[in-house]
C-alpha cells in the first residue's frame, strides 16, 4: 500500500555506507537534537511560531533550505516548556520527541535519532545508499533510528520488516509494514514519513486511521 506518493516500494537497494564508523548514535544531522529524558526544559521566552522551514524539491536532486542549528533546536525544545512523562513520549508544538523517563536505553536512543531526521524532507531510497542522508523514504527512517540503537546492521525496505522482528505488538515499539509502506509507534508516538507531509515532522499523535490489516504488526524482540 502506498500511501499519498511516499511508499517505500521494493526496490532492492545497495548497502548503505557511512562516511566514518561509529558505535553509537548516528552522526547528527543539520536538524540534530538529543533531548534527555526526564530533564524539564527551562520555560520562559516566546513560543517558536512553527517547525523550522525545510523544502526540498521533490525530485532527487533537491536541495535543502538552510540548515537549523543545534541550539536552536534546544531553544524550541525549552521554550515548548514540556516535561518528559514517565511512560509516555511527549510531542512538543514544534515536531520533536522527548522521550519518556522510564524508556528503555534502547527506545531513548531510537527517538533521539529520530529527532535528527524528524524534519529532513521524504524522498524515494532516502537513507539506504548512505545512512547520513539530506532526505530519507519511510524505510530509510525506521533503518536509520534502528541502527542508532543497535536493532539493524543494515538497511531494509518495508517488506523486509514484515517478517523483522517478533510478531505481534511490542510494549514500547509496535511497526507496522507492508510491501509499499512502513511506520511505527513508539512510547505513544507515530513516526511516519505521511506525518512529515501534514506537519512538518515525523513525529505525530495521529492515530492509526489505515486498515491495519494490510500490514504485518512486528516489534522489536524484548521492547
Amino acid at each position: 500500500m502506498a500511501v499519498a506518493g511516499v511508499g517505500c516500494g521494493q526496490q532492492q537497494l545497495a548497502p548503505p555506507t557511512r562516511s566514518t564508523p561509529r558505535p553509537g548514535l548516528p552522526t547528527p544531522h543539520p536538524q540534530a537534537v538529543e533531548p534527555v529524558a526526564g530533564a524539564a526544559p527551562a520555560t520562559g521566552g516566546s513560543s517558536p511560531t512553527g517547525p523550522a522551514s525545510v523544502s526540498v524539491n521533490s525530485g532527487s536532486g533537491g536541495s535543502l533550505a538552510r540548515p537549523v542549528s543545534d541550539a536552536q533546536i534546544r531553544s524550541e525544545l525549552a521554550a515548548s516548556g514540556l516535561s518528559a512523562n514517565p511512560n509516555q513520549a511527549t510531542l512538543t508544538a514544534d515536531g520533536l520527541a522527548i522521550p519518556p523517563v522510564n524508556a528503555p536505553p534502547a527506545v531513548q536512543e531510537i527517538i533521539q535519532a529520530g529527532n535528527q531526521i524528524a524534519r529532513l524532507p521524504y524522498r524515494y531510497g532516502g537513507g539506504h545508499i548512505t545512512y547520513e542522508d539530506t532526505a530519507y523514504d519511510c524505510s530509510g527512517s525506521i533503518s536509520f533510528v534502528f541502527d542508532a540503537a543497535h536493532l539493524l546492521t543494515g538497511t531494509v525496505v518495508s517488506g523486509q520488516l514484515m517478517n523483522w522482528g517478533d510478531a505481534g505488538p511490542g510494549k514500547w515499539i509496535t511497526v507496522f509494514a507492508n510491501a509499499g509502506h512502513t511506520f511505527m509507534y513508539i512510547a505513544g508516538l507515530r513516526f511516519d514519513t505521511v506525518a512529515l507531509a501534514q506537519t512538518g515532522s515525523r513525529w505525530s499523535n495521529r492515530p492509526a486511521t489505515e486498515d491495519l490489516a494490510a500490514f504485518a504488526v512486528r516489534h522489536p524482540p524484548g521492547l
